[in-house]
């Protein structure tokens, strides 16, 4: 459990880092831009209470909105996705025997499901996101675009920081 815990501050540190310092500034096209700090919300061990999923996931959202002058839209979104987890990932695989102190990944869930479990959670996070900053109907189709393209973008890049961490726990590690 101490392992798991571990592992999720240094996914904090790392991903809101990389996501201030990298993401934020990568706009392709002018349309899509990569959220990766999500990531964090989706490793969260699943036997974490709801509670302190809401709080992790609450202040990785201000500090990531304190870094990029956002004024909350993070949070919110963040929020909203650390309080439907659960439920959602309850949906998605049989909770009964999931091991204490593990964290979501293909090995736990099968690449199927945690695939299912990353597309559903990142797709609320951006259209809850993008609602929020646009707070308008003005132009939808740009704001389709802009919500599906960075959903693609952030998936691919959390399937393939996935497949990573794969390769780590194969090798023993």
């Amino acid at each position: 459990m101490i392992r798991a815990w571990f592992s999720v501050v240094i996914y904090f540190i790392v991903f809101v880092l990389l996501q201030v310092l990298v993401m934020n500034n990568i706009h392709l096209f002018g349309v899509i831009t990569p959220f990766i700090y999500i990531y964090v919300i989706l490793k969260l061990p699943v036997d974490i209470t709801r509670s302190k999923t809401i709080l992790i996931s609450f202040l990785l959202g201000f500090i990531i909105d304190i870094f990029s002058n956002t004024f909350g839209m993070h949070a919110a979104a963040c929020t909203l996705i650390g309080f439907i987890r659960m439920p959602l990932m309850e949906r998605i695989v049989d909770m009964k025997e999931m091991p204490e102190g593990l964290q979501p990944s293909y090995k736990l869930f099968g690449y199927s499901k945690f695939i299912h479990y990353a597309v559903l959670l990142v797709a609320i996070h951006h259209i809850t996101l993008f609602l929020i900053e646009s707070f308008s109907f003005f132009q939808p189709l740009y704001m389709i675009v802009r919500m599906l393209s960075s959903i693609l973008l952030t998936l691919v890049l959390v399937c393939v920081i996935e497949a990573f961490n794969l390769d780590k726990e194969k090798s023993g590690e």
